[in-house]
């Protein structure tokens, strides 16, 4: 009976730890990304925040967490988490990208923007860059959304959708179309 209870114990834990899992956004690194496209083409998303970043916390928090982004993101996306101002070295399109002017006792400050950071056209954070099947960037799109927000975006780009529009009055009329999934 102690041995049918040891195992039932160790098997609940072991799904409760999966459902924890679940609830996670697979995220990497660029270069991970770029490699896993070779073999099975997907879209990219790379979160682009720094430490010092206040709505960059609360993307992570609120939205990064929620259930149904997590799960379209990881169905969908190859997720990146990339920090703005950190000390990587990230090879993109066969260019290297560093941080020379970084300055570890400012790491959890303002610190020296990351070249890769200024080639994406980010300008502010949180910023959101998708990348298409191929690695190219499709768009940045800056600034703090909830999961609903967030959700028009990720569906755009993984429908191609944003390939058909090209001015501003067309993607009023997506967005004035989209019917939102997620829940908040």
């Amino acid at each position: 009976m102690k041995k049918l209870l040891l195992i039932f114990a160790i098997a609940l834990m072991s799904s409760s730890g999966a459902v924890a899992q679940s609830l996670e956004i697979n995220w990497m690194s660029l270069e991970e990304a770029l490699a896993l496209q070779k073999k099975n083409p997907k879209k990219i998303m790379m979160d682009v925040y720094t430490n010092w970043c206040g709505p960059c916390k609360m993307l992570d928090k609120n939205t990064f967490h929620n259930k149904d982004v997590v799960a379209y993101v990881n169905k969908n996306f190859y997720a990146v988490k990339f920090n703005a101002e950190g000390n990587s070295v990230v090879n993109y399109k066969d260019a290297e990208f560093k941080n020379p002017g970084y300055k570890e006792e400012l790491k959890n400050r303002r610190n020296s923007v990351h070249e890769l950071s200024r080639h994406l056209g980010v300008r502010a954070y949180p910023t959101i860059v998708y990348f298409d099947e191929e690695g190219s960037v499709i768009q940045p799109i800056s600034g703090y959304m909830k999961p609903q927000q967030i959700e028009l975006y990720l569906k755009l780009f993984v429908s191609n959708d944003y390939k058909d529009i090209t001015t501003q009055d067309q993607f009023n009329a997506y967005f004035k179309a989209f019917k939102a999934e997620f829940t908040d």
